[in-house]
């Protein structure tokens, strides 16, 4: 007997995706119910080479389902999670909402796959911050063999991340800078996209940081180690999917680049392209469509006494979002719901 799977959000960037990787996976699903907002009651959904057609999420009877992804936003989350929860179906949710939350578990399967048993405190599990959980799938292998101490990202973060509309509006901005009359104002950014870099993703906080930017902090302590020194910067790039990272470590520990590289050769979820030639690393572009995380850039940093550099490249809607979900989905039913 299979599992009884929800997905909440099947109309937008990441559900959709979602049923996409279920399908692809072939997660032992009997039945797959695609839920969306009343106004997009009807609209027709793939999966595999099966078509659904969204149901209302308002009123929807979550009993008797195994488990619900969430794709929704927060503050859809903050009404409908609990229903769908206290009705016995688990939540892995992609939004914000429950990350924080210390009796919610944070769950990137590679990372800390031990903390799926807290699921049972509320019956919902988080998915991770998109740039947060490539870079924590690069650094976990090299944590566990030279303590990392402390980490200096920079992002430089997709379009797909602000959804439908961020990667509408760098589409028609970038048409519109060639045909007169057709010049589009930003919208969903706060400065043009087209052609830029905008050192602003979320809203600012009073120390100065950015909302992703703190995002990435508090995430990595808690998925990887609370004692890790993080600081980040956070920018949006005219890239439709795929983020990049540059990501500086300090260990305690010396930690050679060759044994990183083959640490991370060897590691769940990483791909290491690596050549020191001109094309030899990942860019979005390969990255896309993929869902192995992979690093690229490898050196040694000699400015400090352990430190390393590396190039990190994902695609935000799968490894990010969407895939990191469905892994959640089987990690719970391998270690503790145990159907199918």
């Amino acid at each position: 007997m299979g599992y009884r799977v929800v997905v909440a959000g099947a109309t937008g960037n990441v559900g959709r995706e979602m049923l996409n990787i279920l399908a692809e996976r072939q997660f032992p699903a009997d039945e797959v119910v695609a839920l969306a907002s009343r106004r997009s009651l009807g609209t027709e959904v793939s999966y595999g080479d099966k078509t659904l057609k969204t149901k209302d999420i308002d009123g929807f009877d979550f009993t008797g389902y195994d488990i619900a992804l969430f794709a929704i936003g927060s503050d859809a989350t903050r009404k409908y999670a609990p229903i769908a929860a206290s009705q016995g179906c688990v939540v892995i949710d992609n939004s914000s909402l429950y990350r924080y939350d210390p009796e919610v578990p944070l769950i990137v399967p590679e990372v800390n796959p031990d903390a799926i048993e807290g699921y049972r405190r509320k019956m919902i599990i988080a998915n991770p911050n998109c740039s947060t959980a490539q870079m924590v799938v690069a650094l976990k292998p090299l944590h566990d063999r030279a303590r990392i101490r402390r980490v200096v990202v920079s992002t430089y973060q997709s379009v797909s991340g602000a959804g439908k509309d961020g990667m509408d509006e760098l589409w028609n901005q970038t048409k519109g800078m060639y045909v007169p009359g057709q010049e589009v104002e930003p919208s969903k950014f706060q400065r043009q996209i087209a052609f830029n870099a905008i050192p602003q993703i979320d809203v600012f906080m009073e120390d100065g940081q950015t909302k992703e930017e703190w995002k990435m902090v508090v995430e990595t302590k808690k998925i990887i180690d609370p004692s890790i020194k993080v600081t980040a910067t956070c920018v949006r790039v005219p890239v439709f999917v795929g983020h990049s990272e540059s990501i500086n470590v300090e260990f305690e520990d010396f930690l050679d680049e060759d044994e990183a590289r083959d640490i991370l050769r060897e590691a769940p979820g990483v791909l290491v392209i690596d050549k020191r030639e001109p094309g030899g690393y990942v860019t979005p572009v390969e990255a896309a469509g993929e869902d192995a995380t992979y690093v690229s850039r490898i050196r040694q940093d000699p400015t400090v006494e352990n430190g390393l550099n590396l190039w990190c490249v994902s695609d935000n809607l799968r490894k990010g979002a969407a895939l990191n979900a469905v892994q959640v989905a089987e990690l719970l039913g391998n270690r503790c719901l145990k159907k199918g």
